[in-house]
């Protein structure tokens, strides 16, 4: 089964904003895959970005999909608060109950945006 991989638009704007590519993305995605990013637990993981000054919060769907949900500069912020973490992870149970036609409507409704790349399970 091919992965997805998704953006929100929040975290494209953060990201751009950094001059963070989709194929910086993608890679990032593939070091996850192999364990390097730290599993904060509930469907949440935290990856260092762009030569480790940023890090990107990505939430699982049971991992067929996965979600780049916000980025943060390590400078400005050393991590995420407990409060934080909490939202984070009821998020990701929010994704995780999600259709195949609801996230063909946040697809189109812009919600979320597509990261093309061929990672299999």
């Amino acid at each position: 089964m091919k992965l997805r991989l998704f953006k929100t638009p929040n975290f494209a704007d953060a990201a751009s904003r950094a001059w963070i590519c989709d194929s910086e993305l993608r890679e990032a995605f593939g070091e996850l895959l192999k364990g390097q990013a730290d599993n904060l637990g509930g469907g949440v993981w935290k990856k260092r970005l762009k030569e480790n000054r940023h890090r990107s919060i990505v939430l699982a769907k049971g991992r067929h999909y996965w979600v780049y949900q916000s980025l943060f500069d390590k400078q400005r912020q050393s991590n995420i608060s407990p409060k934080e973490l909490g939202r984070l992870r009821a998020l990701a149970k929010v994704y995780e109950n999600l259709s195949e036609l609801q996230l063909r409507y946040l697809l189109d409704a812009k919600d979320f945006v597509e990261i093309h790349h061929d990672q299999k399970i």
